[in-house]
């Protein structure tokens, strides 16, 4: 299935670029608009991330973000350590997307950005829709046939759905810049500056996001190499070195390598949460014209629906491949071998069809581990999707003619936009307006009074999520004091370990360090604060709920200063 040419008659029609760029990506703001609403658009305004209503993620976005705002640059240019004492890492391992935090930090002399997700959202919506644009314009210059099918890309729950909590995985649009680059004839020293710059950038978006462009790299890489006519020499060899090495780089300047260990995560594991076969056509909480089929019960699950829309663009572009003009695939032969490469990885060993798992491929347990630092493997459907919606769309234009696809297109546009209504509606309901500013969860005035009279606070037991780690983490934030109240990406097991240790020996003989007061998370944690207690000098008691240790408390005298 060849693109058009640039004689080909469907590429010398329609408007000027510029207009048609501007109207798509437009339409991908009205999308995000329609879907998230403008209160998230103010960087001022943080309440719709810190409400709780969209879950704890936000939390640990604006968290890992702020602690690194205020802090001094340090080497790598990612590392945080102002955020979780000993467990403390990165900013990449906040997920709070080192590439705008680099930017707004090095902005912060001039102008204070509390939050930038809103600007990222909306951001993710007009790229996805422009770049799609692109990508169809490579068949056809007709402007309905361009807009439409870009609004199915953006107008998308792939996309959506990871804009509603997991805010860096909305950086899709780099996927859809590495089909492009597949697609686009060119060779040399330009071209591998520009995937050089591509793997740059998605290593300082997301680490998930990374390995996908690096697959459409090597699918436009192999098939360089196994055409003399854009070998060019010397340089597809150094290309194989430096573009590797610019997504490496990337890694080290985010803080990736700043974790000693624990890169498999606290929970999960690779073959648990894969694609289901059935995912695909399982309409979820999504569709209202799609039922809810039984498919694999994990937490990525109802994420690859692709909307009813585009599940018919691609059967009748299927189709219309089969009975119409197919063309050469000969050279996107090395894309469809990698594109099926990356559906088996998000299919894994263990297969799954309608929420049954079979496995067809026992792996060694070595190899498990590795891939752990994939779990969630399921989104490995993603590039998958978008190629097939791409080719689609182009068999549509080569079959129809760019005037009726257009129109084809559109009617399937107006489709997924009824079909995804229920999905609309649970966006709302979780990023309803908020107030700008929330009020802390820790109300109660001891909490004033210790944020002047100490400088850490510490969770007891600490880790991943540790009860009243969220509580606590935003208390300390706001405050200015230090904590292990914690949410990452990735933790150190040892880490953790050492720490909980370290913490349970002092708190049980009364050893307890300068300037910390510790809020204990169960029954163990109290029974260690109460064998270690002087009550002529330290005070247990529940404030909102929870046990504090507050050592030292009635030894100080009643701080006048403000809160830091």
């Amino acid at each position: 299935m060849e693109l058009a040419s640039k004689h080909d008659p469907a590429l010398r029609a329609g408007p000027p670029d510029w207009i048609g760029a501007l109207a798509a990506a437009a339409l991908g703001l009205f999308v995000i608009h329609a879907a998230f609403g403008g209160h998230i658009l103010p960087p001022g305004d943080t309440g719709w991330m810190l409400s709780g209503r969209i879950g704890p993620d936000p939390v640990q976005y604006w968290l890992g973000w702020t602690a690194f705002a205020r802090d001094s640059w340090h080497w790598p240019p990612g590392a945080n350590p102002g955020w979780g004492m000993e467990l403390a890492s990165s900013v990449f391992y906040s997920d709070s997307i080192p590439l705008l935090a680099f930017a707004f930090k090095a902005l912060r002399p001039l102008v204070e950005v509390p939050q930038y997700w809103g600007i990222w959202i909306y951001a993710c919506g007009a790229l996805q829709s422009l770049i799609a644009w692109m990508l169809i314009g490579r068949a056809t210059r007709e402007p309905l046939a361009r807009l439409a099918g870009a609004g199915l890309f953006v107008l998308q729950p792939l996309l959506l759905g990871r804009l509603g909590g997991h805010f860096a995985l909305g950086g899709q649009f780099l996927l859809l810049v590495g089909l492009w680059l597949c697609v686009v004839p060119g060779a040399g020293a330009r071209r591998g500056l520009a995937w050089m710059a591509l793997m740059a950038t998605a290593s300082l978006v997301q680490a998930y996001i990374l390995p996908m462009v690096g697959a459409f790299w090597a699918a436009d890489w192999l098939a360089r190499v196994a055409d003399p006519a854009r070998r060019a020499g010397w340089r597809i060899a150094a290309e194989a070195l430096a573009v590797p090495a610019a997504g490496i780089a990337g890694l080290w300047a985010g803080g990736f390598f700043e974790l000693g260990g624990g890169f498999g995560g606290t929970w999960g594991g690779y073959g648990r949460m894969q694609l289901d076969l059935l995912a695909p056509f399982d309409g979820g909480y999504w569709s209202g014209l799609v039922p809810d089929i039984a498919t694999a019960d994990h937490l990525e699950a109802g994420n690859s629906y692709p909307g009813l829309g585009a599940l018919v663009v691609i059967a009748a572009g299927a189709i219309a491949w089969l009975l119409g003009p197919r063309g050469s695939m000969r050279p996107y032969r090395m894309l469809l071998v990698v594109l099926a490469g990356l559906l088996l990885l998000a299919v894994t060993h263990r297969v799954t069809i309608g929420g049954r798992e079979f496995e067809v491929i026992p792996l060694p347990a070595w190899i498990v581990s590795h891939a752990d630092a994939l779990r969630a493997s399921e989104r490995f459907f993603w590039p998958v999707l978008y190629a097939a919606l791409f080719g689609a769309c182009v068999a549509l234009v080569r079959g129809l003619g760019g005037r009726r696809a257009g129109f084809v297109l559109f009617t399937a546009l107006m489709l997924q936009a009824a079909d995804l209504r229920p999905g609309f509606a649970r966006l709302h309901h979780y990023f309803t307006p908020q107030p700008a500013t929330v009020p802390l969860r820790l109300a109660d005035p001891f909490w004033s009074e210790a944020a002047r009279r100490y400088d850490f606070v510490r969770v007891v037991p600490t880790g991943m999520q540790a009860t009243n780690w969220e509580e606590v983490a935003v208390y300390a934030a706001t405050a200015g004091l230090q904590t292990d109240a914690v949410y990452l990406a990735r933790l150190d097991p040892r880490a953790v370990d050492a720490v909980n240790a370290t913490v349970a020996r002092r708190l049980e003989f009364g050893l307890h360090e300068p300037r910390t007061f510790y809020v204990l998370g169960d029954a163990a944690a109290l029974a260690l604060a109460r064998a270690g207690i002087d009550p002529a000098r330290d005070r247990l008691e529940r404030f909102d709920g929870r046990w504090v240790l507050a050592p030292g408390w009635w030894l100080q005298p009643t701080a006048n200063s403000a809160p830091r």
